[in-house]
């Protein structure tokens, strides 16, 4: 017997960009369709559709009992794939087989009929499954206790919030024993005790040797959940490895693929001018590496490079960083650890200067960097006008043992002596 539950063999998937999906309620509507059509038709004669391939030539197996991440950057194609698996579309060409009771949660709206109550949803769904009523029924009050509904059971769907909805739609996938789980980034939905609950359900799903695909921009939820990821790009696969490995090829090719996290003067000219000081460039990498989002457990360095035009008593240099709430994290200068009780003068010349911040430092978020430069006791010369952003993302390092995020700026990893 094959241990294969999932095959996918050169799949790709063609849109054509601005075809109307809609549905025709009334007569009225439907005639008033047919005629636009018919205009429209005439008037663009001749003019053609743009089309996109949202998945191209993609092949890859999943045996049974394999927590695979599915992770690349917005449009490459992640959602689409799921879609197809579930038997939402089809595909353009290329086939995917699998071998199994699949329980699908993709996006908020999908796979609940909105007339029907939360009860009766949960029996359809498991119908629809291949269950038997026996069997829903050993579920059911395990189903409605871990999606916090005991109040709105009986309520027709329709009336939920986006989080309700997405609560008793994870359950339900969850809890009905499928062979296959397929979850999409609808996690996000939720509050994050209840993501931390979903997190927890699928990581037990997972040591029962049941299959799950997992989409998320969440690096931390990948790295603890999946021993595997495949990451997309442009519809296709372009790297099939090891979770952190995989995370680690994702994240370096963000850097290339996005934006290289280096500021510069427009046209190659400084990006401050002033009698003092010239500062041509700006930059934050990790390991070599310029990209968007790092890595908590490894040093991060910004780095400038700048030209002094004359002795300046006073001249520093240096940056601040602030967290996302735009709370200052701390300030740096480049004569912090100047030992005299003077200041120093800096002599005429071009300069390459960079800051070490240390691994196990910084907690997961987003910060910003921002040049700072001026004359002690003086006036700024630039302040605010030049910044750089990017992400913190922990993956391992302090506190890898657990899926939550610890609150603070700031991620330290202390040495602990304990005694008895």
């Amino acid at each position: 017997m094959s241990d294969i539950a999932i095959r996918v063999d050169s799949l790709s998937k063609k849109y054509r960009i601005g075809s109307r999906f809609e549905r025709h309620k009334t007569l009225r509507e439907t005639l008033a369709k047919v005629f636009s059509s018919t205009v429209i038709r005439r008037n663009s004669k001749g003019s053609g559709k743009e089309t996109i391939w949202a998945l191209k030539d993609l092949s890859f197996e999943i045996k049974q009992g394999q927590v695979v991440g599915i992770i690349g950057r917005n449009g490459a194609g992640k959602s689409t794939l799921m879609k197809i698996l579930s038997k939402i579309t089809e595909p353009t060409s290329g086939y995917a087989d699998i071998y199994g009771r699949v329980g699908s949660l993709l996006e908020v709206g999908t796979g609940f009929h909105w007339e029907l109550t939360g009860r009766e949803n949960i029996y359809l769904s498991g119908a629809i499954m291949g269950m038997k009523k026996n069997e829903i029924v050993r579920k059911f009050d395990e189903i409605v206790a871990f999606a916090e509904m005991e109040k709105f059971i009986d309520t027709p769907v329709k009336h939920y919030s986006s989080g309700m909805y997405m609560r008793l739609a994870f359950a339900v996938a969850a809890h009905l024993e499928p062979e296959i789980l397929l979850v999409d980034e609808v996690l996000a939905v939720g509050d994050a005790p209840f993501q931390k609950k979903c997190l927890g359900k699928m990581e037990d799903v997972s040591k029962k040797g049941r299959t799950v695909l997992f989409i998320s921009h969440n690096m931390t939820a990948v790295q603890s959940l999946c021993t595997r990821a495949i990451v997309l790009t442009e519809g296709r696969r372009v790297f099939d490895s090891s979770a952190p490995e995989a995370i680690e090829y994702y994240l370096r090719a963000d850097g290339k693929d996005a934006w290289v996290n280096e500021k510069r003067g427009k046209n190659s000219s400084p990006l401050v001018t002033d009698e003092a000081i010239e500062i041509d460039s700006l930059w934050i990498r990790q390991n070599d590496r310029e990209a968007v989002s790092f890595l908590t457990s490894s040093p991060v360095t910004v780095g400038m490079r700048y030209h002094i035009r004359k002795k300046t008593p006073g001249l520093r240099i240096g940056f601040d960083l602030y967290a996302s709430d735009n709370s200052l994290v701390f300030r740096s200068f480049t004569d912090d650890m100047h030992d005299k009780a003077f200041l120093p003068v800096h002599e005429p010349g071009a300069y390459c200067a960079e800051a070490v911040i240390p691994g196990n430092f910084l907690n997961e978020q987003a910060y910003r960097v921002e040049l700072t430069v001026g004359i002690h006791l003086g006036q700024w010369i630039t302040k605010g006008e030049h910044s750089l952003r990017f992400h913190m993302l922990r993956v391992d390092g302090v506190n890898k043992a657990y899926g939550d995020k610890r609150p603070g700026l700031v991620l330290p990893d202390l040495t602990w002596n304990i005694s008895r």
